[in-house]
């Protein structure tokens, strides 16, 4: 059982940058792929980012490279998603996801397939 548990969301203008956190707890963190999804009202989740637990290797979407950073803090268990140069359409709730996989697979996959889920927090981009 992984737990997962976000913060960091909130209110931006177009152009400027938040962090994302998210605390994991569980057994054999070193296992797992953490990753982020993003959903917009009416629309499907969709995959953001992912880090692998152990090695740290990334994967991203498209429409993020070069603006979103992903990263992970062993001591801490936590992993954080740098957003800059935010655009209205990121404006979306961000979910913490985790999984027995790799990251570039999590971005491969359908999200339905991820085990672990965060309970979201929502970011806003205003233009």
């Amino acid at each position: 059982q992984v737990q997962l548990v976000e913060s960091g969301g909130g209110l931006v203008q177009a152009g400027g940058s938040l962090r994302l956190s998210c605390a994991a707890s569980g057994r054999a963190l070193s296992r797992y792929a953490m990753g982020w999804f993003r959903q917009a009202p009416g629309k499907e989740r969709e995959f953001v980012a992912a880090i692998n637990w152990s090695g740290g290797s990334t994967y991203y979407a498209d429409s993020v490279k070069g603006r979103f950073t992903i990263s992970r803090d062993i001591a801490r268990s936590t992993v954080y998603l740098q957003m800059n140069s935010l655009k209205p359409e990121d404006t979306a709730v961000y979910y913490c996801a985790a999984d027995l996989t790799t990251a570039q697979n999590m971005g491969i996959i359908d999200y339905y397939g991820i085990n672990y889920w965060g309970k979201g927090t929502l970011v806003t981009v205003s233009s």
